[in-house]
């Protein structure tokens, strides 16, 4: 269906899909083999990098090869029987659905200590999977381990390679800290199951793959999601406003990627205030790129006012030096200069920065990579 020209091309906040995905050609070739070969993978992205969207690709790639995908996201099942009910129906929706009749998909569960009790939606036909509110621990850990098993055993009976998804997957520890050791228990022994794990908090990530000490140390392949190259972000750029009857300037498209550095979340989020302030037939150039910079910073008013609120004074006091000037906050000649606490209170800031991802750092540098955050905080003089 042809783009209509009075549609906004650029997406942000929801899922970028079709033509308002980008690039990642790479990234989903990668993905999609190391799925069809029964490789784990976990994936390290930060928020907003557009690791769902990507994901969404990948598992559009893997069904057209006939593969089986079934996705998770950890961070709507809070307790141990909400993630026993989700993937009750990604099971039964994903994997069983594909492979037997409408009548046979529900005897999957019969091996399970605890039976679901399902519930038919009137209105679109879905069911739905809950469970006894307050199960015996040890029946409710007894299901969860069926039902984890249940796509590496289709999986086998069917000769369909199967890809389990599971997002934000660093809330496992919230949920049960013993849920790690039950996951990894099953999974090991599921060559036929390709198991996906996203997660946007890397310090816990890191934790959960890296630490010796963790079930899942070194269980699956890593791969970081970085920003997007310049130049297949560019031609994009172009190209959604050119097919939208609109131009933009070269000049214009280096602002935004200046500004942006590639982050995807945040050029998807600029191009389309850049696109709403550029009419019909007309071209963007710096100066409209500035003033749809100005309207993205009101969009997030509240968002960085929430942040700026909740952060202490030294942690605002670094914020406001990052912004000015991303470099070495722990050395006495930056700490000087923007008039930084002692080493031990920048120390403790940087830390809790980090882990909330509002700061980035590497080999002594540090930076704001909280998309627009140091163009609202130098702009609000904060």
């Amino acid at each position: 269906m042809a783009q209509e020209t009075d549609t906004n091309p650029f997406r942000y906040g929801a899922l970028a899909l079709d033509d308002a995905f980008t690039d990642r050609e790479s990234e989903v070739a990668e993905l999609t083999a190391d799925a069809m070969n029964g490789q784990d993978v976990v994936l390290f992205a930060p928020r907003r990098y557009g690791k769902s969207s990507l994901m969404w690709r990948v598992s559009q790639e893997l069904v057209a090869k006939r593969a089986l995908v079934a996705h998770v996201n950890l961070m709507t099942t809070p307790t141990v029987t909400r993630l026993a009910e989700k993937l009750a129906r990604t099971v039964h929706e994903d994997i069983a659905s594909p492979l037997y009749r409408a009548k046979e998909r529900l005897n999957i569960f019969q091996g399970l200590r605890l039976r679901p009790i399902v519930t038919i939606d009137p209105d679109d036909g879905s069911l739905s999977f809950t469970f006894d509110a307050s199960p015996r621990p040890e029946d409710m850990a007894a299901t969860l381990e069926r039902l984890l098993e249940l796509p590496g055993q289709l999986a086998g009976e069917r000769k369909r390679p199967v890809t389990l998804i599971l997002d934000e997957f660093q809330e496992i520890v919230d949920i049960d800290p013993t849920l790690p050791r039950l996951m990894r228990s099953v999974f090991q022994e599921q060559p036929e199951v390709s198991h996906l794990y996203l997660g946007s908090r890397r310090h816990m990530m890191q934790r959960i793959f890296n630490n010796e000490n963790e079930p899942f140390w070194r269980s699956a392949k890593q791969m970081e999601l970085g920003m997007i190259p310049e130049q297949p972000f560019a031609q994009y750029i172009a190209r959604q406003f050119t097919r939208t009857d609109k131009h933009i300037d070269a000049e214009a498209v280096t602002r935004v990627l200046t500004i942006t550095h590639g982050h995807p979340y945040a050029t998807q989020e600029l191009c389309y205030f850049l696109w709403q302030n550029t009419g019909e037939g007309e071209r963007a150039d710096a100066g409209v790129v500035t003033e749809a910079l100005e309207d993205v910073l009101n969009s997030e008013h509240a968002h960085f006012t929430l942040v700026w609120d909740r952060a202490s004074a030294h942690q605002r006091m670094l914020l406001r030096a990052l912004a000015q000037a991303p470099g070495h906050p722990l050395t006495a000649v930056y700490r000087r200069t923007h008039a930084l606490p002692g080493t031990s209170g920048v120390q403790r800031a940087l830390e809790a920065l980090e882990r909330d991802e509002l700061i980035g750092r590497a080999s002594g540098k540090a930076w704001i990579v909280e998309p627009f955050l140091a163009a609202w905080v130098l702009r609000n003089d904060a």
